[in-house]
């Protein structure tokens, strides 16, 4: 899980690969802390009710679309959801280093500083303004 800002990651941590989103989702959120009235950007995966209510309880506002199933559908903001994109792309950054993509390492903290290396080495590689 990586929640992330344009211009560095601020959570990292690692959850289990049959695990659902949502679970380790409400654990990032409880982890990045108030935040009064900032929009926060989630994928379907986290539409839940249980998410959503946390990320309400810290002052975040959920931007998220229901799914498509869903018998009372809430409005979101549409132009702020396609902002989704800068977390999306650092995903695929972090894919570039072969060592994160295909997780040699069986230890969590070596593959977790694995995927530090690999934040750190992308934010390195941005253009100064």
């Amino acid at each position: 899980m990586v929640a992330c800002d344009e211009l560095s990651a601020v959570e990292v941590h690692l959850s289990s690969g049959a695990g659902h989103d949502a679970p380790q989702g409400r654990v990032a959120i409880a982890a990045l802390g108030a935040f009064m009235g900032l929009p926060l950007l989630m994928d379907r995966a986290y539409e839940g009710d249980a998410t959503r209510q946390a990320a309400g309880a810290l002052g975040l506002e959920p931007v998220v679309p229901p799914k498509r199933n869903r018998t009372d559908p809430w409005e979101y903001d549409r132009d702020a959801y396609k902002e989704r994109n800068i977390v999306e792309r650092l995903f695929n950054r972090i894919k570039h280093y072969r060592r994160v993509a295909t997780r040699y390492e069986k230890l969590r903290e070596t593959y977790l500083s694995d995927v530090h290396l690999a934040l750190i080495a992308i934010h390195l590689k941005r253009p100064l303004e």
